[in-house]
Order: structure tokens, then C-alpha cells, then sequence
């Protein structure tokens, strides 16, 4: 899936909580229909096998529940549960899918799925995007744990793609990254700082000896210095191991897709750092060298993290809704095919019961505005969890896809009537979670207490969400192409 990804440190956001956040971003031409639920224990499969790949793989029998974003027609191309956080308070988004070069997938080929054919049995292929949130959330009390059982399911049954993968829990954000077929490797972003990974190899610094040793900023495959050293993946002469040469892609297309998603959000949490624009700019949305992760220049707001997730370059020369010349050369972050975003929020501060928030929409984030929901509950209101295949009005995913369809050709018509809906709605669902925090914990049973604060905050946002299509629907109408302006009354 071609997303981007934020991650913030608690040191780097404004109430010490640790965030991952991720755009699912549907492959070009298809969309993937979503819905927010919860996954119970009972509702855990015992033993899973992927629809793309095959593999059968026998789950642990203590599963925890979890929130997830799953399709809705699981037999088209499998769960796809994508985001969620579990019971113990720990978050993981997967997956950005991200590139790789010849050399390493030479030396560790993808595990990919063989059909049967000529007599001979199907070979299973490895795990991936489909499956990894259902493989390992229920299972982990923490972000390192996450990132080790994780390891172990890629080297045991391999991979068939890419991919970065983020875990957080009240403490801890880690970003994990597969390595071809069966290695990987796993940083701990900085508590003071953040990162944003567009669809390519990100980690551009590496402690192998940490990493093989006490693990306490990094983790990798037990053999990763082996694999380096007889296939001569390193690229740099002495110091710290840089990954993002030695396993990344350094293409062309990166630099029309890629880096100008991580150049746009580092210009938007560090505009006085670096020279971002002219030509003396010190990094430019071409450059490959950007870092990893930096530290912002102020403390970072859930509100920052959806505003980059909704980029367009709004600003630069690069904005499609402008009349540039560079309008649109380049790939937007808050793109047409977004199928949701997730912003997973773990705040130490808190108590465990009601720690976790994961803010959620569909569709594109232009047009769209995060509904908070907190996790520790046993379900979901329908108007997230209710999403029918069927294209219909009345649940979230479908009424921001036809928002954003509506919206989007009459871009400058609808953007004021959409901003006014992300502040009323952003203002009210804060509001609540601000009371709900207030009261929990003189709270008794506190899964029915924030189940019904998130049905409290799932109704207006319906009501909402529903009076902005309504407006957007009567706009988009008006200024249709076959439209009169003399009537009869």
C-alpha cells in the first residue's frame, strides 16, 4: 500500500504521549471498503491463513482484544486489519510498504506464493500487509516486544514484500523495516523527536553492536551482520551503518513520490531549522539525504500530525488546486485513495484504563476530519464499525468518500465549508474526551463509560459529517456543468 507514516516521540508532543499515525493509501484504481472495530478474544482466530499467500499459521490461545481497521469483505483479499491498539495500551500501524534495490533482494529473495501446477502442490508464500496487525497485536504487552515477535515471524516464515511497520506504547515509539525475504531491522525514535516515512527505505543510521547486543535503541535478524558482510551491502566506509543505502531504492521515482512527502513534513515541524525552499535550499523535495527523525522546533499536536497527513504542498509551488506550473508534479500526501487514517495516542500520564485514543477517518483527508475513539471498550459504534459494501449514507467511511468525490472538483467552493466542519467537529470530540478524562476515575465500569463517550462523540459526528455532505452535495450541484442561472420562480 502506498501511505506515508508520522511518528512522535513523548518528549516531542504536547502532552507527553507517544503517537503513531499512518495514511492507508489504496493502490491506484482500487479502494479498499474500511470499517473501526473491535476485536475480542473470542473473535481471534486460533489458527490463520492468508488469502494472498496461503500460509497457515498457528496463533498463540491468549489473545487480548484490540482495535483494528479491517476491510469489510475479508474474502476479497484478506483482513487487512491495518491499525489498532490492544489492551495492554500498545499501538502498531502496518504497513508502509517501502522499496528495496537488486542486491539485497538477490542475496534474500521475497518469499512469494507459487500456485499449484503440473502435478506439483502450491508453495505457500510468506506474510505480509494482509496479515501482520492479526499476527502480532494480540500478543504484545509493548513496543519492543512488538518489534521482536514480529522479527520472529518474518524469519521464520518470510515476507513477500516491504514493509515498515510502527509500534507505540506509553513509554516507546519503534519502527521496524523488513529486509528482503527474512531479515529485518528496528530503530527507537528519539522520546524528543518525530519522523515522516513516505514509501521507502528510511532508516539512514544504524548501531549494529547495540542492535546485537543490549538492544537498547535497535534491534535486527541475529545474522544481520553476516547477511551485510558476505553479500557487501554496506555503502559507507567506517561509522555508523547506514540502511537506507544499503537496503533502499535510489531511483527516480523516488524522487516524484517519495522525498517530497518526507521534505514537506519536515519543512512543516522545522520551518526555520533548514533552508527549505529557493534555490539555496539545503534539502529540496528531491534530496535523498534528508534525516531519519528530527526534533521538532515546538511540541506536536494530534491537529499537526492530520494536517501534514492531509498535505497537498499547500504553500509551495507544488499544490494541485493552484494554477503553478508545478502544481502536482509531485505525489500529495493526503491523496485521492486514502482508504483511512489512524492516529494512535498513548499517554503515560494517564491511568491504563483510558490512556489510549486512536482518531480515525476515511477516505481523503482534505475533506475529512479524525473522530477520537478511546480503546480500552468491548465494541464500536455502528457508525464507524457499521460500513456496508454497498455505496450508502450513514456510516463514515461512506459518507467522507462521497464528500471528498463531491468536494474535490469544486475545490475552492467547498474548502471553507469543510474547514468549518474540522473545527466545530475537532472542537466538540475534544471537548468530550476532555470531560470523559475529567470524570474516568471515579468510573466503576469503565469499558461501558468510554464506549458510551465514544457513541457520544460517534453522534455528532454523524450529524455533522452527514450536514456537510448535504452542503457540499448542494454545491457540487449548483455548479455542474449543464446549470442555468433564468428559472421560472
Amino acid at each position: 500500500m502506498a501511505c506515508t507514516t508520522i511518528l512522535a516521540g513523548k518528549k516531542a508532543t504536547f502532552d507527553g504521549s507517544c503517537m503513531i499515525a499512518r495514511n492507508d493509501d489504496n493502490a491506484n484504481g482500487k479502494f479498499a471498503v474500511k470499517k473501526y472495530c473491535v476485536v475480542l478474544p473470542e473473535d481471534q482466530p486460533r489458527t490463520y491463513t492468508s488469502v494472498i499467500s496461503h500460509v497457515t499459521i498457528d496463533l498463540p490461545d491468549n489473545p487480548m482484544a484490540y482495535t483494528a481497521v479491517p476491510n469489510v469483505n475479508p474474502k476479497l483479499q484478506g483482513i487487512w486489519a491495518a491499525s489498532g491498539i490492544n489492551a495492554a495500551n500498545v499501538a502498531m500501524t502496518a504497513t508502509e510498504t517501502i522499496t528495496s534495490n537488486v542486491r539485497v533482494l538477490g542475496a534474500d529473495p521475497l518469499v512469494e506464493y507459487v500456485p499449484a501446477k503440473d502435478g506439483k502442490p502450491e508453495q505457500p508464500g510468506g506474510i505480509g500487509e494482509e496479515d501482520l496487525l492479526v499476527l502480532t497485536l494480540p500478543y504484545i504487552h509493548s513496543a519492543r516486544e512488538g518489534v521482536r515477535r514480529l522479527g520472529a515471524l518474518h524469519e521464520q516464515f518470510g515476507t513477500y514484500e516491504m514493509n515498515g511497520i510502527a509500534f507505540c506504547d506509553a513509554d516507546e515509539v519503534w519502527f521496524f523495516e523488513s529486509v528482503g525475504g527474512h531479515h529485518w531491522i528496528a530503530s527507537r525514535l528519539p522520546d524528543n523527536c518525530y519522523a515522516v516515512l513516505p514509501n521507502s527505505f528510511s532508516e539512514d543510521s544504524f548501531d549494529l553492536n547495540d542492535a546485537l547486543t543490549r538492544q537498547e535503541n535497535f534491534m535486527c535478524s541475529s545474522d544481520m551482520r553476516t547477511f551485510i558482510e558476505e553479500n557487501h551491502l554496506a555503502l559507507t566506509d567506517g561509522g555508523l551503518f547506514n540502511p537506507r543505502l544499503a537496503f533502499g531504492s535510489h531511483t527516480d521515482a523516488d524522487h516524484v513520490y517519495n522525498t517530497p512527502r518526507m521534505w514537506y513534513g519536515q519543512r512543516y515541524f522545522n520551518p526555520t531549522t533548514v533552508k527549505w525552499d529557493g534555490p539555496d535550499a539545503q534539502f529540496t523535495p528531491r534530496s535523498d539525504d534528508m534525516p531519519w527523525c528530527r526534533k521538532p522546533e515546538r511540541l506536536i499536536t494530534v491537529d499537526d500530525i492530520k494536517y501534514v497527513l492531509s498535505s497537498n504542498y499547500q504553500g509551495t509551488p507544488y499544490d494541485p488546486y493552484t494554477k503553478s506550473p508545478q502544481a502536482g508534479i509531485y505525489r500529495p500526501i493526503g491523496i485521492n485513495r486514502t482508504a483511512f487514517v489512524s492516529i494512535a495516542q498513548v499517554n503515560g500520564a494517564l491511568p491504563e484504563g483510558y490512556r489510549a485514543i486512536e482518531w480515525i477517518a476515511f477516505a481523503s483527508n482534505v475533506y475529512n476530519c479524525v473522530i477520537p475513539q478511546f480503546t480500552n471498550v468491548l465494541t464500536a459504534p455502528k457508525y464507524l464499525s457499521g460500513t456496508t459494501m454497498d455505496v450508502t449514507t450513514g456510516n463514515l467511511y461512506w459518507d467522507n468518500r462521497l464528500i471528498s468525490a463531491l468536494a474535490d472538483p469544486y475545490h475552492a467552493d467547498c474548502i471553507v465549508d469543510v474547514e468549518r466542519y474540522q473545527q466545530s467537529l475537532g472542537a466538540v470530540s475534544r471537548q468530550l474526551v476532555n470531560e470523559a478524562i475529567a470524570k474516568a476515575a471515579d468510573v466503576i465500569d469503565i469499558h461501558a463509560y468510554l464506549a458510551d463517550v465514544n457513541q457520544k462523540i460517534a453522534d455528532v459526528a454523524s450529524v455533522q459529517t452527514q450536514q456537510l455532505l448535504d452542503t457540499v452535495l448542494r454545491t457540487s450541484t449548483m455548479e455542474m456543468t449543464n446549470s442555468y442561472q433564468c428559472s421560472d420562480q
